[in-house]
């Protein structure tokens, strides 16, 4: 072993410098410390300094702090060196020590030592001795030192000050992108984003240049607030700065459009990206799954398999939401098999999208399974569950669930209530569906919102009891929107009240004058009355607003593949088989007396023309596709994005029985499930 040895001469500082500084081993470095005890040099604090600087370079706090304490008088700088060394190891608590032994000592302060105190305080959260040093840097004489006061800054920010953040702002002489940055990081964490987006605009007309760092953060801003012209504004400020585009900016810019609906330009970006990380992908995905693109979402998610890049959690949820809205239960769980079941158990996040995939399935039973096998409950858990099993028939279930949640001590919210109506709505239970109505604010105090009224309107209105309906609305508290006349609509389409149903859909389209559905309702309202003229002067409109009718379709998924259908396709492959098929099951229907119901075309057209266009409705195309492409054994599963009509269920419950299949249907209001020629919805949908 080679043994290091110090000369004794003053005059070999420069070599003892350049021992220290080529040092590679800690071991080196204590064979150092060894000859300057043994030449009576371990007090010199400049050699011990430079010691001290090269122990902290190799990390080795312990020895760092052992070498200091042996010092017979540190000094500030010797104080600073360890100070700065614990800073950048993550050892606040420690540099707090420091810095109250050098008070205790009455060393001079340096203004090098504030800006790491302050930080420490900030890290540690210790933002009380953060505010209290205040005093103590104008005391000291550097109040217009800019490290030091962007640091009290930093302090006053973190603790939600943001008044006295402004005036330490206001004096700092020669403000930097760091001293904006901490500004607006106080505004960001009181969740005053607006204000936030302000400040940084003013900075950028102070000509003072952005990083990176600060425009994710900016950026960060608009998606919470959806803000998409900020967005787009600063996208032309970093070209006209010839500011570049890092990963972090260009994946921060792909969630805002996301989140904005502009999933094009999302895309644009995300594919002119080299390098995509896991995250990237995973917001991509995501962005599909909640902007009403599943099939885009699906077909993302296997490309970032093919890239070899193992799913997370947030790339697997928006995979399970994007199956979920294609009703893909088999490529669903194929997905799940791509992560440890033990692993969607123990996390709230991925087993609230199975539960709901599930859910949104038919398959409510297995997503059952999946919340009775959780050992952690919340309430987005458990609202899950309650809101599936009542969309899928079960909802005395439902109701034993919620029984659950209190036993369990979780406070229900809204949504919990909002599930259980939904529940009470679909089985027609009246008493129930009030009880729940009226003990959202008498036993809860929660505030009852607009969904909570639709809810109640739906039910009353089902039931027939439409003055009930009508002057809850007039009593509501709240302005009602286009869910709770929609809710009315349906009662006065079911007991075929045309008067109202007219009122109604006067108010939807004073509402949204854009929704070409409300239109045609009341041009069907016109038809079922005889009044022809008033229903083409209705499409007349239309045509003159270039409105058009947002189509019906279904679809059904086989191995893996989703298949689309619209009414009288003639698309697929397979059509002449799918035509033949529902043409022998017509006739089937026919020897069994069943006559199509001709009301729910609502056109001025001859009996015949409506039997045809009701026998190709895009749900019974895909049914019969179904039943061509599976096994007597397999449930046959359909969505369809708008209400099932009358005449399609009446022909599912019928289809069930000739074939004696079980036939799922999810339509935009619940499920539907056939089985031997009934329903069960019981017909109340």
């Amino acid at each position: 072993m080679s043994i290091i040895t110090v000369p004794s001469s003053t005059s070999k500082v420069q070599q003892i410098k350049t021992l220290i500084s080529v040092a590679s081993t800690v071991s080196h470095l204590k064979q150092i410390h060894v000859s300057l005890v043994g030449h009576h040099l371990h007090h010199d604090t400049f050699l011990i300094n430079l010691l001290l600087k090269r122990t902290l370079f190799f990390r080795q706090t312990r020895y760092s702090f052992l070498l200091f304490s042996h010092t017979q008088f540190p000094n500030i700088f010797l104080y600073n060196t360890l100070i700065n060394g614990f800073v950048n190891n993550h050892l606040f608590h420690e540099t707090l020590d420091l810095f109250v032994s050098i008070r205790r000592h009455g060393l001079s302060l340096h203004g090098f030592t504030f800006p790491l105190v302050l930080k420490a305080c900030t890290r540690s959260r210790n933002l009380k001795l953060g505010i209290e040093l205040h005093s103590l840097v104008v005391k000291c004489g550097y109040y217009h030192d800019v490290s030091a006061m962007t640091s009290l800054l930093s302090i006053y920010s973190g603790s939600g000050r943001l008044n006295d953040a402004h005036k330490v702002f206001e004096d700092i002489p020669d403000r930097s992108v760091v001293t904006w940055t901490a500004l607006f990081s106080g505004y960001i964490t009181a969740g005053k984003y607006r204000e936030a987006i302000g400040l940084f605009k003013k900075m950028v007309e102070m000509d003072v240049k952005p990083d990176s760092y600060f425009i994710v953060k900016f950026l960060s801003a608009c998606v919470h607030l959806g803000d998409l012209d900020s967005g787009e504004w600063i996208v032309k400020i970093m070209e006209e700065m010839g500011i570049q585009r890092n990963s972090f900016v260009r994946t921060t810019l792909v969630n805002l459009f996301a989140k904005c609906g502009k999933m094009e330009k999302a895309r644009s970006i995300f594919d002119s990206m080299v390098e995509k990380d896991i995250v990237t992908w995973s917001t991509m995905i995501q962005g599909y799954a909640s902007n009403s693109f599943p099939k885009e979402g699906v077909e993302l998610f296997l490309q970032m398999l093919q890239e070899n890049l193992k799913p997370d959690q947030f790339s697997i949820v928006g995979f399970l939401s994007s199956c979920a809205s294609l009703g893909a239960l088999d490529l669903g769980e194929w997905g799940i098999s791509l992560i440890d079941r033990h692993e969607f158990l123990n996390n709230l996040f991925m087993a609230n999208a199975l539960i709901d995939m599930y859910a949104k399935c038919g398959a409510m039973t297995r997503g059952f399974e999946v919340f009775k096998e959780m050992k952690e409950k919340d309430i987005v858990i458990m609202n899950a569950a309650i809101s599936g099993l009542a969309k899928n028939g079960y909802v005395k279930l439902s109701f034993a669930v919620f029984g659950q949640t209190e036993k369990l001590g979780i406070s229900p919210d809204g949504s919990t209530f909002l599930g259980l109506l939904c529940g009470c709505v679909h089985a027609g239970l009246i008493k129930d569906g009030l009880r729940f109505f009226n003990a959202i604010s008498c036993d809860y105090a929660l505030k009852r919102t607009v969904e909570h009224y639709g809810c109640m309107v739906d039910l009353w209105g089902r039931a027939g009891m439409l003055d009930d309906a009508y002057r809850l609305i007039c009593d509501m508290p709240i302005k009602p929107n286009v869910i709770v006349w929609g809710a009315l609509l349906s009662g006065c389409r079911l007991v075929k009240d045309t008067r109202l149903a007219e009122t109604v859909l006067k108010e939807l389209i004073a509402l949204e004058p854009w929704n070409a559905g409300n239109y045609v309702q009341l041009s069907n309202i016109y038809s079922v009355s005889g009044r022809w003229g008033e229903a083409a002067e209705v499409r007349d409109t239309m045509n003159k607003k270039g409105m058009k009718k947002i189509p019906g379709y279904s679809w059904i998924e086989l191995e893996g593949t989703v298949h689309e259908f619209l009414a009288d396709d003639k698309s697929h492959p397979l059509s002449d088989k799918i035509y033949a098929k529902l043409e022998d099951l017509g006739n089937e229907m026919r020897l069994m007396g069943f006559v199509p119901t001709t009301e729910f075309v609502m056109f001025d057209v001859e009996e015949e023309e409506k039997e045809r266009v009701l026998g190709y409705h895009s749900e019974k195309l895909a049914v019969a596709f179904g039943l061509i492409s599976t096994g007597h054994d397999q449930v046959i599963r359909v969505v369809k994005n708008l209400r099932v009509c009358g005449d399609c269920h009446e022909v599912m419950k019928l289809i069930s029985k000739i074939t004696r299949r079980e036939i799922v249907v999810r339509d935009n209001n619940r499920f539907h499930c056939f089985t031997n020629g009934s329903c069960s919805c019981n017909d109340y949908w």
